[in-house]
């Protein structure tokens, strides 16, 4: 059972992750001014159809959303005139350290160098217009850095989710073949047994992960055990899992499945049943077909599939009734391929048969309740933290037009302008004795 720790804070502050640490007032980042966007067509993320509104911000909050407000005095005015405004977008199934092709495994490796790759990808995400990002799996302490240094201002880009290593069974998916020579040393915790299992979800807890990543091979038991662990510690699972895994993920009580491979029907009907979430991740399969041919050599890839038979998964899962969110999945140097490759995982999703205004809240707010942030993040409302996005036409009609991001507010600061990164004026400090009295 997950034990969700919000009944028990009340009005205490705590930080904007799923770990709602008790944190001082006004703590997670720089303060801000306020802003009104003025003449905006909101899509507030809630699915419903877009509306002219005016959404009032102070400091990293949205306290407003009407149809005319005049500014505070002071206040900075930002013209939507003619574009929509929308939640930020949110990438739930990232890998921000990842290797990339045809690079040393001393560099591959590296902490150092995987931090900066990291650095690389979260301004590509950010200039997509996307928010919030949830790394399934990345080298030692990279993405926890990361997102400390993006909530307290020091760096521009999305939030980060980190779950850590990601947990499978001895030789399971992402361990095939890890060794001291293989790029992905670091990212993976093999763990054998339920004992172990439980103290590898107790290892990335203590790291800061804000969700658990597992994947098969596991046997019943040990999956029951991580998902057990996790949920007594308020945490969500989520699972990289065919065929029979599939089966034994969602009986065991995971959070979300991710990727489109083989399921059968009934573990479709048990998921959307138990309200266990399915995040496609449509767009590296077709880059894999296209571009490789095929996924080859992986004993956690056996079985035939196809971009054709990953449409008709999402297919069926949606028909069922089964919850989305949106990821990417974009490893190696696939991240170069943005904002147009979530775009077309979008796209793609229509294609599956939903509709756009179900596509965009998937991307939206529902993303924010997979992440367990739906409190903070995922729709324009007073309350949600102003992680906001302006787009230069009507996503609701042609989800192409999510390709041109404008400018992308995070966290009440403006990041992106004129679909450009805004590196702030370092932030000094002062003291007498040193600063001259006019300074």
């Amino acid at each position: 059972m997950f034990m969700d720790r919000r009944r028990w804070l009340g009005d205490t502050p705590v930080s904007p992750d799923p770990r709602r640490v008790p944190v001082i007032p006004d703590r997670g980042g720089p303060c801000h001014g306020g802003m009104l966007i003025r003449g905006a067509r909101v899509f507030d993320g809630r699915g419903g159809e877009p509306f002219g509104a005016d959404v009032l911000i102070e400091g990293r909050m949205i306290v407003s959303v009407e149809a005319s407000m005049e500014a505070p005095r002071g206040y900075e005015v930002l013209d939507a005139s003619g574009m929509t405004l929308m939640p930020g977008l949110i990438d739930l199934h990232t890998h921000l350290s990842y290797h990339e092709p045809d690079v040393a495994i001393s560099e591959s490796q590296s902490l150092a160098d995987g931090t900066l790759r990291g650095l690389e990808r979260m301004r590509f995400y950010l200039e997509s217009g996307i928010t919030s990002v949830r790394d399934a799996g990345s080298h030692g302490d990279v993405t926890y850095r990361l997102k400390a240094w993006a909530a307290d201002g020091r760096i521009n880009g999305p939030r980060v989710f980190p779950a850590g290593q990601l947990i499978t069974g001895t030789g399971g998916h992402g361990a095939e073949g890890v060794g001291p020579t293989s790029p992905a040393l670091g990212k993976i915790r093999e763990a054998s047994g339920p004992v172990d299992w439980r103290e590898a979800v107790r290892e990335s807890f203590k790291r800061g992960a804000d969700v658990i990543k597992v994947a098969s091979h596991f046997s019943p038991p040990e999956i029951a055990a991580a998902v057990d662990e996790a949920h007594v510690l308020g945490l969500r699972v989520m699972c990289d899992a065919e065929t029979h895994y599939i089966d034994w993920a969602v009986e065991a009580g995971v959070d979300s499945i991710e990727h489109p491979l083989p399921r059968t029907d009934e573990a479709i009907a048990m998921m959307a049943d138990s309200g266990v979430a399915a995040v496609p991740t449509l767009i590296p399969y077709v880059i894999i077909f296209d571009q490789l041919g095929g996924y080859f050599n992986s004993t956690s890839r056996r079985f035939s599939f196809s971009k054709e038979d990953n449409l008709q998964v999402v297919s069926r899962m949606h028909r069922a009734g089964v919850r989305f969110g949106v990821g990417t999945d974009l490893v190696m140097d696939w991240f170069r391929y943005l904002p147009h490759a979530y775009v077309r995982e979008l796209t793609l999703m229509s294609e599956a048969g939903l509709a756009n205004l179900e596509i965009l809240e998937a991307a939206t707010l529902g993303g924010a309740r997979i992440l367990d942030m739906e409190d903070r993040l995922g729709s324009v409302e007073p309350g949600k933290l102003a992680d906001l996005i302006l787009v230069a036409g009507a996503p609701d009609r042609e989800l192409e037009d999510l390709a041109r991001v404008d400018t992308v507010i995070r966290d009440g600061r403006v990041e992106v302008a004129d679909g450009r990164s805004l590196l702030p004026r370092g932030r000094a400090k002062t003291f007498e004795g040193i600063t001259p009295p006019d300074a």
